[in-house]
């Protein structure tokens, strides 16, 4: 097991209880191993789980999340206790799909960040959430995220 305190990071390697809430989940960086290279990175969270803040139900979401790095990446396990996080919490999906970003941009100020919230249908209706820090740098390749619309069953 390697030393994590040079960088700062206090839950890779350890035992870590998940977070009660998204506003009390530590998300942490570490440098980015190529910070001259525009390059993408991309974490996909197939069973994202929150509870409807009105009737306490769970909803489910496909989140997909690509950014460009700066200085910094995000260490992927306080992404996932982030993400776990959100399954006893209640919003609406936009408020979901957009704090989760917005956690992300302001922990490690990114070059470029989108996100992608396909949600599983709630009332009969699936909610698709999409917000970007703005347009991505020039030369960066952007796949598509790989996500098909909802379809039902069949």
């Amino acid at each position: 097991m390697s030393d994590h305190s040079t960088t700062g990071l206090t839950q890779l390697g350890a035992h870590v209880e998940a977070p009660t809430s998204p506003e009390t989940a530590i998300l942490e960086r570490a440098p980015n191993p190529h910070p001259d290279a525009l390059y993408l990175a991309r974490f996909a969270a197939p069973e994202f789980t929150s509870l409807c803040p009105v009737t306490g139900q769970p909803d489910f979401g496909h989140l997909v999340i690509d950014y460009a790095p700066g200085d910094w990446i995000v260490e992927s396990k306080s992404l996932k206790l982030f993400l776990q996080s959100f399954r006893n919490h209640g919003a609406f999906h936009e408020a979901c799909t957009v704090y989760v970003a917005k956690r992300i941009v302001d922990a490690i100020a990114p070059r470029w960040l989108r996100i992608g919230g396909y949600w599983y249908p709630r009332g009969g209706i699936p909610i698709d959430v999409f917000w970007q820090t703005g347009a991505p740098p020039e030369g960066l390749w952007l796949p598509d995220q790989g996500v098909a619309p909802y379809r039902g069953r069949g």
